[in-house]
């Protein structure tokens, strides 16, 4: 885990909160037919009910639901989740604020590489059970 100041470690509890009592958001009457699935897909019906956000239909996805702007793409260690590819991608990264998700594009022999280096240079590696 990242060292976190007060007020970061404060917005990560709240997206964590914001998080549990977020609801299920379901495409509308999902329930009827067998043949929709249940993600999620925008009410357009011209006399849709849960278009209008009638207190009787389901919620809506809306921007109120997100999670603090200073926390949204953290990863819940608090660093920042960033895909490398190559070597050279390391030397742009600071390991005190990033960690490293090695592409799963990349060969054993680079991934090894990759992964040696980031360890050397103090990075956090994110997917590293794979590379062994």
């Amino acid at each position: 885990m990242r060292k976190l100041d007060g007020n970061i470690k404060r917005l990560f509890l709240l997206k964590l909160d914001m998080a549990r009592k977020r609801p299920l958001f379901r495409r509308q009457e999902w329930f009827r037919y067998k043949k929709l699935g249940t993600s999620w897909r925008r009410p357009k019906g011209k006399h849709s009910k849960m278009r209008e956000h009638r207190k009787y239909r389901p919620p809506v996805v809306d921007s109120g639901f997100r999670g603090p702007r200073a926390v949204r793409y953290l990863h819940p260690s608090g660093y920042r989740d960033v895909l490398v590819h190559n070597v050279k991608e390391l030397s742009t990264l600071n390991p005190e604020v990033d960690a490293v998700r090695i592409a799963s594009t990349v060969g054993r022999r680079k991934k090894i590489e990759i992964y040696r280096n980031a360890v050397e240079k103090g990075f956090r590696v994110l997917n590293f059970e794979e590379v062994r």
